[in-house]
């Protein structure tokens, strides 16, 4: 009988150990404080534990099915964060390395350029704070990281991008090495200011979240006045692409693109026939139509001029809208190596886009920040 109470005792004594520990460490899991919730992102939430333990939650880190919910704890002091075995960083991220632009034009949007230490495929960013700066290094690419570079670097956690699903050879070594990290999901979000609204994400992990809510909201405040604005009674019917690979990809009613578009004014020439999930190829006979019905062709590849597009895709060359002149690229502002600033500070700047299109939608002689008029 005494052999069993004194089981029932360690018993309890171990419980309450336990208990006690996880509540010190934070690791119970149970994050029910809500401390930022998104109005126009969906891939993502900012919650918080009784500890003062916060968690950034990215539910869809990529596209396609492989979808793997990430998670980084962020811990006010390093006692508390002992024993987690989770993604973490302790206090504000200080020094940070960005596989994708998009993040750098994030950290830019809210005065924390300066905490980038690295970035991948340094000669394809136009910012020219980390363009121009030696002290911040190229770590490559994907499966090619140069792992020695990282550890050099001393970063407090690593940003990165997923196109399908994790990239677990590369996840393995950065745990191995004690790297931080964490997945974000910018470029799967369809909303305009959906894709700007990671900047609070951003803003979180590098400890200025109320700062980077004041720089989102002023960002929705303009876009809706620019949307509020527009005037125009006919609606210009749009198209989008050129063939690649001899594919010609049409996106959905609900891409960013058309979603932009539509805010601006315009009528996409496709609608209806692509409602949801992605792309859609469609036949050279059937895109020889749209661009015949087209009032504006808008992001033809890598043109520059009408010559190029005539050259890139001949069958279009006698079309109307070719004749008339209305085809816009969004590659105005872009590095020699080919880097292009609409996916690097557009993302963060969806009401500049916006009123690029208004610009195009009703033939303004308003400057364009990031399309071009080819001629």
């Amino acid at each position: 009988m005494k052999f069993l109470v004194k089981i029932a005792v360690v018993s309890i004594i171990i419980s309450l150990s336990v208990c006690c520990n996880n509540i010190r460490n934070g690791y119970d899991d149970n994050f029910d404080i809500t401390e930022y919730s998104p109005t126009h992102a969906t891939g993502f939430s900012i919650k918080a534990n009784s500890a003062g333990i916060k968690l950034l939650s990215v539910t869809r880190p990529w596209q396609g099915d492989a979808i793997a919910e990430q998670r980084l704890a962020i811990f006010p002091t390093k006692e508390l964060a002992e024993g987690y075995e989770g993604q973490y960083i302790v206090g504000a991220a200080r020094r940070v390395v960005c596989m994708s632009t998009s993040h750098i034009a994030m950290l830019d949007a809210i005065g924390k350029v300066d905490v980038i230490v690295g970035v991948s495929g340094k000669q394809y960013v136009m910012n020219e704070a980390i363009a121009n700066n030696t002290h911040v290094r190229d770590v490559g690419y994907d499966s090619s990281l140069d792992f020695e570079m990282l550890v050099a670097l001393r970063p407090d956690v690593v940003l990165m991008y997923g196109v399908a699903a994790e990239n677990v050879a590369v996840t393995a070594k950065l745990r191995e090495l004690g790297i931080p990290y964490i997945y974000l999901g910018d470029y799967t979000e369809q909303s305009p200011l959906g894709k700007a609204e990671w900047m609070v994400a951003v803003a979180e992990i590098v400890g200025c979240r109320e700062h980077g809510q004041r720089l989102f909201a002023d960002i929705v405040a303009r876009y809706e006045e620019i949307r509020g604005a527009i005037a125009n009674s006919t609606k210009p019917r749009v198209m989008f692409n050129i063939p690649y690979q001899d594919v010609w990809y049409m996106p959905a009613d609900d891409s960013y693109m058309v979603r932009l578009v539509e805010d601006a004014g315009g009528d996409y020439i496709y609608k209806g026939k692509n409602p949801t999930g992605g792309s859609k190829g469609i036949s050279l006979e059937e895109a020889v139509k749209l661009v015949d019905g087209a009032d504006i062709w808008l992001n033809v590849g890598q043109c520059t001029t009408l010559d190029e597009l005539r050259s890139a895709a001949p069958h279009f060359a006698t079309s109307a809208v070719v004749r008339r002149g209305d085809v816009y690229n969004n590659n105005l502002r872009r590095t020699a190596a080919g880097g292009s600033d609409f996916w690097e500070s557009a993302i963060v700047r969806p009401d500049v886009v916006l009123n690029d299109l208004v610009t195009i939608m009703t033939d303004s002689d308003e400057e364009l920040y990031y399309h071009r008029k080819l001629e």
